[in-house]
């Protein structure tokens, strides 16, 4: 097995060729909660499964977009999935088994989320700049959103979804380049309305509502930083800040998720870690992995079971990819599952 570097979620598709990106992510003892504000305490990950190894024809695998859906079984995606391999499962946790959703096509899929005015399963194409939609079975695969944004294609990331069903994307163009052009996208739920609600932005990966849908979370892969857009009832952007720098030395990072207490879990790329912050930057625990992490290099993404505490961790590298577990701080709420 070749060991090649997770860069940052750069993904480039071409005939029989990708190059990417992941995350980090650490562990440590469930159950060792901080008992207060600020307090850096280790929270404990432990192995459920491996779903996937190392594809001989892209030289990787890399795990993300984990999600609930409304029966609460666990759906992954793997960004590196050639054609004919699962691309999209539906996990069973308690038996630990899992079946392929989707095999079909060359798409390099970076996150997953259920949504709320449709339900139906939602996919950022990174390679190809779009997003599609399926049936939660997997079934009738849509076109939502393709083209160019102010004359320039996305490389979409992750998303989040507001009440209404409009979508919120983080767009990391530039990033091959390494170059500042990456932007945070507003599209309508009709696919059409599309607006650019930050621009010029450092490789922004990970994004996510707050709790009370007042504001946007996204990270800047390639600054470790996480700022927050206050948003008004239309979506539009009313004030923007730079709010939590992370001392990640060689991580970087990645996805977020928030649970019902506005905590942010920060997913690491180029660690198997992940920090969790509160809601006013103090840094609360970090969730490293229990036993050996010999060939894991990314913890990509989180989903909180919705109304408990049980956190699943999408995990990869060259050793594979697993999904960990983890007691989260709080409950799991919409922005705590998928994106």
């Amino acid at each position: 097995m070749r060991r090649l570097p997770i860069r940052p979620f750069a993904v480039l598709a071409t005939v029989g060729t990708l190059v990417l990106t992941g995350c980090g992510t650490e562990t440590g003892d469930p159950g060792d909660r901080p008992s207060s504000a600020g307090a850096d305490r280790t929270i404990r990950a432990h192995k459920v499964m491996q779903l996937t190894q190392t594809h001989e024809e892209t030289g990787m695998t890399l795990l993300e977009g984990p999600v609930f859906d409304e029966d609460g079984r666990l759906l992954v995606v793997d960004v590196t999935a050639p054609e004919g391999k699962p691309k999209v499962m539906r996990v069973n946790v308690s038996d630990k088994t899992f079946r392929a959703v989707r095999t079909q096509g060359q798409a390099a899929y970076t996150s997953a989320q259920f949504s709320p005015y449709d339900g139906r399963l939602y996919l950022t194409d990174f390679a190809h700049g779009e997003i599609v939609s399926l049936a939660p079975d997997g079934s009738d695969p849509r076109t939502f959103f393709s083209g160019e944004i102010d004359g320039a294609r996305m490389n979409p990331d992750d998303l989040a979804f507001d009440r209404k069903g409009n979508l919120y994307v983080s767009d990391s163009r530039g990033l091959r380049e390494g170059e500042a052009r990456g932007r945070v996208v507003r599209i309508g739920r009709d696919g059409r309305t599309v607006t650019v609600l930050a621009k010029n932005l450092a490789a922004p990966n990970g994004i996510s509502f707050d709790e009370d849908y007042q504001g946007l979370w996204f990270s800047e892969l390639t600054e470790n930083r996480v700022s927050y857009l206050r948003l008004d009832g239309e979506g539009r952007v009313t004030s923007s800040h730079t709010a939590i720098r992370v001392d990640g030395g060689i991580a970087q990072t990645d996805s977020i998720a928030v649970d019902a207490n506005g905590n942010l879990y920060q997913g690491l790329h180029g660690r198997p870690a992940m920090a969790v912050f509160n809601r006013n930057g103090e840094r609360l625990a970090t969730v490293e992995l229990r036993g050996r992490t010999e060939g894991l290099e990314s913890a990509t993404n989180v989903a909180i079971t919705p109304g408990g505490t049980k956190a699943y961790m999408t995990v990869s590298g060259p050793g594979g990819g697993f999904l960990y577990t983890f007691d989260a701080l709080a409950k799991g709420i919409r922005q705590s599952n998928g994106g």
